[in-house]
Formats: C-alpha cells, sequence, structure tokens
C-alpha cells in the first residue's frame, strides 16, 4: 500500500516536526550546558539540569519516538522503501546515535548532575552530557543533510 499524495504530505510534515522538535531540544540543552559551565551560581546550575532532565523524560523522548515511527511509515509507504536507497540506509544507520542517547543517555547524565550537584554545588564538568550532545546535534544535521540532498542513489539490485 502506498500513500497518495495528501496523506504522505500530512506524514512528512509530522515527520519534520518531530525532526524539529529534537533539534530544538538539543539546541535547548547545549544552551543550558553552556549556562551551567559558565556560571557559578549553585542554584543555576541545578534549575538548568533539572530543566534538561525534565525534557529528557518527556519532549525528546516523544520526539525521538515520534521521529522514528514516521520515518519508518514514511519508507514503507512510499516509493523509497527501507533499504532502496543508500542515503536512507545511512539516514537508519545515524537513527541509532539519537535513538540511544535520548532513550538512555541524556536522562541519566541529567540525573546524574543534579546528584552531584545537590552533594557538592559545584558539579564536575558533564563530559558524557557534553559529548551526548555535541553528538546527537552532529548525527541531526548529517540525517537533514542527508534528506534534502539524497546522495549516492538506488541501490543495485541482484539480478537472477
Amino acid at each position: 500500500m502506498k500513500l497518495s499524495i495528501t496523506p504522505r504530505r500530512w506524514l512528512i510534515t509530522v515527520h519534520i516536526l518531530f525532526a524539529a522538535i529534537m533539534v530544538g531540544n538539543m539546541v535547548t540543552f547545549l544552551i543550558l550546558s553552556i549556562t551551567v559551565a559558565t556560571t557559578n551560581d549553585p542554584q543555576l546550575m541545578k534549575s538548568s539540569y533539572q530543566i534538561m532532565h525534565v525534557l529528557s523524560k518527556t519532549s525528546v523522548k516523544a520526539s525521538t519516538f515520534g521521529t522514528i515511527v514516521t520515518g519508518i511509515l514514511l519508507s514503507v509507504l512510499t516509493k523509497w522503501g527501507l533499504f532502496k536507497f543508500y542515503w536512507i540506509i545511512a539516514k537508519e544507520a545515524l537513527t541509532i546515535v539519537p535513538f540511544v542517547l535520548n532513550m538512555w543517555g541524556m536522562y541519566y547524565w541529567t540525573s546524574d548532575a543534579i546528584d552531584m550537584i545537590q552533594k557538592s554545588n559545584n558539579p564536575m564538568l558533564q563530559t558524557e552530557l557534553w559529548t551526548g550532545i555535541i553528538i546527537q546535534l552532529i548525527s541531526l544535521v548529517l540525517m537533514f543533510v542527508l534528506s534534502v540532498f539524497k546522495p549516492w542513489g538506488k541501490r543495485q539490485t541482484a539480478s537472477t
């Protein structure tokens, strides 16, 4: 079953909205992490980590799940398919990164940061959280680029 033009456009719209929310979440995480790194105010640090933690439990997980589900539906219900094009396979591989980081990493790293600040009022630099944010932003930007440019073309099918 292939989607007609109007349902396909709606599905693409929802997919883009979920992906935009994912990027927005990571930009917010980046801004809050920069805030933590540049302040000496323990309350501001704690508040920043608490905001990240709430986001990691809500919109980060919802947008990740929504993007993956709509992406799979777009592949299956359109001419693109799940494995017909190299750029889609690359996006699927890149999707593993934000999936793991969003479903587990961001939650645990922000929770650890909150615990550390409650114990010492001066948390150490959250290297894992920074690394996760940067890796995720890079992978998300790469997925957007792949979606726009669609490089490498169609896979060759084996003929018998």
